[in-house]
């Protein structure tokens, strides 16, 4: 198939071994920040931070991440062009979300007689997940793992190499970069930038999906 969305999937791949001489440029970098921070959430709840590594001393900081698990992943923090921290909010609440009805409003998106029904209204979801002790980590998480693909998107389609790492480890990355994170908590990231020709064994293998009659169903 030669549509362009289907080219953008077909080009992605996780990778596995990067030219660490290979920059993104930052005009791709900008693109990428706003694609970001335009990707869809439950309510509009945006209930998560980011964080860009590409300064060496950042990305360093990345790697000591790993000094108790997951070092098959250690390689990418200094190696790949830029990192991305991908963080929620594990007590998302209606304080959070009024910021949120607040650029509803001032945006022109929603017209200020709607506001007390959109903030009541719509927290009403936000609700239904949290427990008794005002934890919905659980929902907030599952917003940013959408943000995590539209990047991998917005990435094939600018052919910039990926590879998301849920080897991680939140507690070393939870103190490391706390001054960033605050009460924000980061469970995944993305590495980005160019493979290494000839020595990344994922690049260039067919896709291997399952075929549509396994998964999809149309009625």
């Amino acid at each position: 198939m030669t549509h362009p969305i289907i080219q953008d999937l077909n080009f992605r791949y996780t990778a596995k071994k990067y030219d660490s001489s290979k920059r993104i440029s930052a005009e791709d970098i900008t693109v990428i920040k706003e694609a970001i921070r335009l990707s869809a959430s439950s309510i509009n709840s945006q209930p998560w931070k980011f964080i860009v590594l590409e300064s060496d001393e950042a990305k360093q900081r990345f790697h000591d991440t790993f000094a108790n698990m997951h070092q098959f992943n250690q390689p990418h923090a200094l190696e790949a062009s830029h990192i991305v921290l991908f963080a929620h909010n594990p007590n998302f609440t209606k304080d959070d979300y009024r910021k949120v009805v607040d650029v509803e409003v001032s945006s022109g998106h929603l017209p200020a007689e709607m506001y007390d029904n959109m903030l009541n209204g719509a927290f009403g979801f936000a609700e239904m997940v949290t427990d008794e002790n005002g934890y919905n980590g659980h929902w907030t998480k599952a917003q940013t793992y959408i943000a995590l693909g539209n990047t991998l998107h917005t990435l094939a389609r600018l052919k910039i190499d990926s590879t998301p790492m849920e080897g991680v480890d939140p507690e070393l990355i939870g103190e490391i970069f706390k001054e960033e994170l605050g009460d924000y908590v980061c469970n995944f990231a993305l590495a980005m930038g160019y493979h290494q020709d000839g020595e990344d064994y994922n690049h260039g293998l067919p896709k291997s999906r399952l075929p549509q009659e396994a998964v999809i169903t149309t009625l």
